[in-house]
């Protein structure tokens, strides 16, 4: 293969294979995972289809010119008054459950889709969203000067620019009607006042959690379930609150994730409050892990001292044999015996002479691989030394060498 002369393309949007056939993920807010989409006949099955725009806006639709739409098409759809331009993200089965998911109980609330959008359109669509930035700040402004206590957040134009959706925030109820015509005045379009919650406009903007996932708001999370910190108490979570809080400065959705299956494995454990009593002393509890059943006991209430890890079922049954007046000899078992602990000593069996050893021999061989010109240099009484070794050395040779020649 020829790889100087490639041709590369910029993949964007769709073309990633990230939104065709519904499988995998896309790179849009609260996509959702078709499970059909490999069936035969799953399209056919139903006429409706879901349509999102800017950010978590989701609409359904009735397919009623039998378009070949598919995960990823961009598309115009009905609009009061005129139309919008979206992106198809569901077809098939499944929209029907989100419906019903989406508490859409009219069936007037469910619009046409008009056509494949065009190159018309979607000029008109891009000029319509630059206007959404200067739209926001310029209100944002106006409603400062009328004194309003409330925060507008995102700005959204319909698609053929006729019609724009302000999102605010506020504590209290506002009385915007004189913002609405002071809105119309300036922008010259149709005003749709929508109020939106802390966990919404974090879901809209989207990013990352302290987890290192996406916000679940941003991803698949629709309707809001408050949390309070009960639910922090149940699973043993410190309560600090710049832990708890999550990217809308709101109580994290993810505690109430586990808070259940905790409330379930708590019944299984004593109270906090229970003292189990044995013949050696009494036991307060420390700390217990509801999931593995397992308490820790201490003879102190406020220390750690002589700290006893039992599971609940032992502990449950010395619950029973206090009540009946009765005290187990410890908090294990009766006919298991507790180890007796000893200390670990590191250096068992090991001579800590052995790095004098060492010394000695580095000292030798220091001495023998010293110059003797150096040391002839150093005086007569050097020199004689080196002379009686070097005898020495040469006797040595010498006898060796008679003890080589054959007998």
């Amino acid at each position: 293969m020829d790889y100087k002369n490639l041709q590369y393309k910029i993949s964007t949007g769709c073309d990633r294979g990230l939104c065709k056939k519904a499988c995998g993920r896309q790179d849009r807010q609260l996509n959702t995972y078709d499970w059909l989409a490999d069936v035969p006949g799953n399209q056919e099955s139903t006429d409706l289809v879901e349509v999102q725009f800017k950010n978590t806006r989701k609409g359904y639709y009735h397919n009623v010119n039998n378009l070949d739409l598919k995960k990823g098409d961009v598309v115009a759809v009905e609009a009061n008054p005129g139309h919008d331009i979206g992106v198809v993200t569901l077809t098939g089965r499944l929209v029907k459950l989100q419906i019903k998911k989406a508490n859409l109980k009219s069936a007037d609330d469910i619009k046409r889709v008009y056509r494949l959008a065009k190159p018309v359109d979607m000029e008109k669509y891009r000029e319509a969203k630059k206007r959404e930035h200067g739209t926001m700040i310029q209100s944002r402004q106006i409603a400062k000067d009328l004194g309003l206590d409330m925060k507008i957040g995102d700005v959204e134009y319909q698609g053929d620019g006729n019609k724009a959706i302000f999102y605010y925030i506020a504590d209290e109820r506002v009385d915007f009607r004189q913002l609405i015509k002071d809105l119309a005045a300036t922008f010259h379009v149709r005003i749709e006042m929508k109020q939106i919650g802390a966990r919404q406009e974090a879901g809209r903007i989207g990013g990352t959690g302290p987890c290192g996932r996406e916000l679940c708001c941003a991803t698949w999370m629709k309707n809001f379930v408050s949390v309070s910190t009960n639910a922090a108490r149940f699973q043993d979570i410190s309560l600090n609150p710049q832990k708890l809080a999550g990217m809308c400065a709101k109580l994290k959705c993810c505690l109430n994730y586990e808070v259940d299956n905790y409330i379930e494995a708590g019944k299984k454990l004593p109270g906090k409050e229970v003292v189990l009593q044995t013949q050696d002393s009494d036991y307060y509890v420390f700390k217990a892990d509801a999931l593995a059943g397992m308490v820790t006991y201490s003879t102190d209430k406020r220390l750690a001292a002589n700290l006893e890890t039992i599971t609940a079922e032992r502990a449950m049954e010395i619950v029973e044999m206090n009540k009946r007046g009765e005290k187990p000899v410890s908090l294990t078992d009766d006919h298991e015996q507790k180890a007796a602990s000893h200390p670990i000593d590191l250096l068992a069996g090991e001579n800590i002479a052995r790095f004098d050893k060492n010394k000695k021999k580095k000292k030798g061989k220091n001495r023998q691989g010293k110059n003797p010109q150096n040391a002839k240099s150093k005086g007569p009484e050097n020199g004689n030394k080196g002379n009686r070794q070097g005898g020495s050395q040469g006797k040595e040779s010498k006898d060796n060498k008679e003890q080589k020649k054959p007998s």
